[in-house]
């Protein structure tokens, strides 16, 4: 297994990996989604690859006062080796490499794994409130 930058060759095995995951939302094209990282930062958008399969993605963004996290996924048969881990290791990597102070990420209210799986890892909730404007609609 080894970490890389994602490549447009990648795109429907990310979107594949993404369903598997459960991460894709019936707001939100994943396809934009892709375009708009890769055209805007793509440093920031890395997976993981077991021979030549996609397991795992996250998408490191940096707006110059905080770190941001997004598309952390891992494909259901390869859970709990390690995958998460991992991205998020090379994600704070790359983030400190820019100078960044702080990450932050959102996990819906719901989602009781993640919120598990981001404690281990040292997050803990800022109790905050996180609003949202949506600007274009993909769907």
């Amino acid at each position: 297994m080894h970490i890389r930058r994602y490549d447009d060759c990648d795109r429907s095995s990310v979107v594949a990996l993404w369903e598997a995951a459960g991460l894709l939302h019936p707001n939100n094209d994943p396809f934009a989604d892709i375009d708009r990282k890769t055209d805007d930062s793509p440093w920031g958008f890395i997976v993981m690859v077991d021979r030549d399969d996609i397991i795992g993605t996250v998408m490191v963004g940096y707006d110059g006062h905080r770190g941001w996290i997004n598309y952390l996924g891992c494909h259901p048969d390869h859970r709990r080796r390690g995958v998460a881990t991992a991205l998020m290791a090379e994600a704070q990597r790359l983030l400190l490499e820019r100078g960044c102070p702080k990450i932050n990420l959102q996990v819906r209210e719901a989602d009781e794994p993640a919120h598990r799986f981001y404690e281990s890892l040292g997050y803990a909730n800022d109790n905050v409130t996180s609003f949202g404007l949506r600007l274009a609609h993909d769907n």
